[in-house]
This record gives C-alpha cells, sequence and structure tokens, in this order.
C-alpha cells in the first residue's frame, strides 16, 4: 500500500465512523478507530501515525514487541492488544501495552497485574464476552461477567475500562445490532454494579458492522483491512 492510498483509506474510515456518528444521533469524536495493525510493517504503522492515527491494535506478542521496538521514538502511540492472550506472555502485554481487550479469566487478571510496572500506571483492560454464545468463541458468558469484572476491579495494577465482543457474523443490520445490544446492557449493568470504576469503553464493530456498533454505543470500534488492506497470511 501506499502512502497516498493509506492517506485515502484512513481518511475513508474517519469519514464513515464520522457518519455513523451522525446517524446514531451521537456527538462527533464520541468514538475513535483502533488501527488494527497485526502482520502490517512497521513503516505502515509509521506512515499512518504520521497520518494522525493514534490507536493499533496488536493480535500476537513477538510481532508487537518487533514493532514497538522500531517505532520506539513515537512517545505518544497507543498500543492495545486485542488477541489471545497467554499465561506465558503475559508480562511482555503487561509491560508493553496500555490497552487489553481480551481478558477473559482471573488467573490472566492476576497475572498482568502482578507482572504491570507501577511506574507504567494502571493497565487499561476490557472484559471480552462470549455475547453470541459460541462454543469455540474466547470470552467470558454473561453469567460470569459481574463475578469476574468484581475480581478484575479489585486489582490495584489494572484499570477496568468496560467490556469488548466479537459477535457471531449476521447479514442485516437488526441481527447484527442485537449482540452489540446485549454488551451494552451488560455494561449498564456493571455501572451500577462497580459504581467506583472508570466503565466508559464498548470495544466492538469491525468493518462489516461498525455502523450497528456504534448505533449501539461503541467507543472504540476495530478496523484492520479497511485502513492498511488485505492482511498477508501468517
Amino acid at each position: 500500500m501506499t502512502a497516498l492510498t493509506l492517506h485515502e483509506s484512513l481518511t475513508a474510515a474517519r469519514e464513515r465512523l464520522a457518519r455513523a456518528l451522525a446517524d446514531a444521533g451521537r456527538p462527533a469524536g464520541d468514538a475513535r478507530l483502533l488501527a488494527v495493525s497485526k502482520t502490517k510493517p512497521a513503516a505502515m504503522i509509521r506512515a499512518a501515525w504520521q497520518l494522525g492515527q493514534r490507536d493499533f491494535g496488536e493480535n500476537y506478542v513477538q510481532e508487537a514487541l518487533d514493532k514497538q521496538a522500531e517505532l520506539a521514538d513515537l512517545d505518544d502511540i497507543v498500543w492495545h492488544f486485542i488477541g489471545p492472550l497467554q499465561s506465558n506472555k503475559t508480562r511482555a502485554v503487561a509491560e508493553h501495552f496500555a490497552w487489553v481487550h481480551s481478558l477473559d479469566r482471573e488467573k490472566i487478571a492476576v497475572r498482568l497485574n502482578d507482572q504491570r510496572p507501577v511506574a507504567l500506571g494502571p493497565l487499561n483492560v476490557c472484559l471480552q464476552v462470549n455475547v453470541s454464545g459460541e462454543a469455540t468463541k474466547a470470552g467470558v458468558d454473561l453469567e460470569a461477567l459481574g463475578p469476574l469484572a468484581e475480581a478484575v476491579a479489585s486489582l490495584p495494577n489494572l484499570r477496568l475500562r468496560g467490556l469488548m465482543a466479537i459477535p457471531a457474523p449476521a447479514e442485516a443490520l437488526a441481527e447484527q445490532r442485537q449482540p452489540f445490544a446485549r454488551l451494552h446492557e451488560a455494561l449498564q449493568e456493571l455501572r451500577q454494579r462497580l459504581p467506583s470504576a472508570p466503565l466508559d469503553t464498548l470495544s466492538m464493530g469491525m468493518t462489516a458492522d461498525l455502523e450497528a456498533a456504534v448505533l449501539e454505543g461503541a467507543t472504540l470500534v476495530r478496523l484492520g483491512t479497511a485502513i492498511f488492506g488485505a492482511r498477508s497470511q501468517r
């Protein structure tokens, strides 16, 4: 992808998000783009940063660490870990990311808390919810969400910010909205359960369902291909 093409695609993504917010009757800037940069080279991330993008999502720890080292001069870049997190990777994530979107087990939460350098401040986390009830999908069930949220909120080096979900694909807008509405409702319930937690984040919506997610209150929308083009195969 050339710099010109990246400029065009990032501009188009921003305009699409702005239209979705306007159509939902929400203020401009009420949600922001998380550029999913997995499998993309550091040079492409730098180019997007030069165009004003600051939030980047990575799925693979070692790949992300290599990019972070190459982009260490970009001191205001914000790294989000959005992939499955194994116990043997928690230290690297705790030390090198500002956000984790895929937390769904108390064991992983405790490890992230214990391994987070105090000097970095609390690690922002979202709990991944299996909102569609898919047997093969990661995430905590809605029934178990409350107790997990309470456990995470009690950890001093983590800051529970909200919820994340990747619903089952659906074609019609009304069908797409249903799982996002359930996630929004779950966040509202958590706010009542944990009034002191800064629960301000709904990480939901991708290229195929951005508009539905924004209609249901998304604050972080994850776009990869729409910004960077097709991903290379790992």
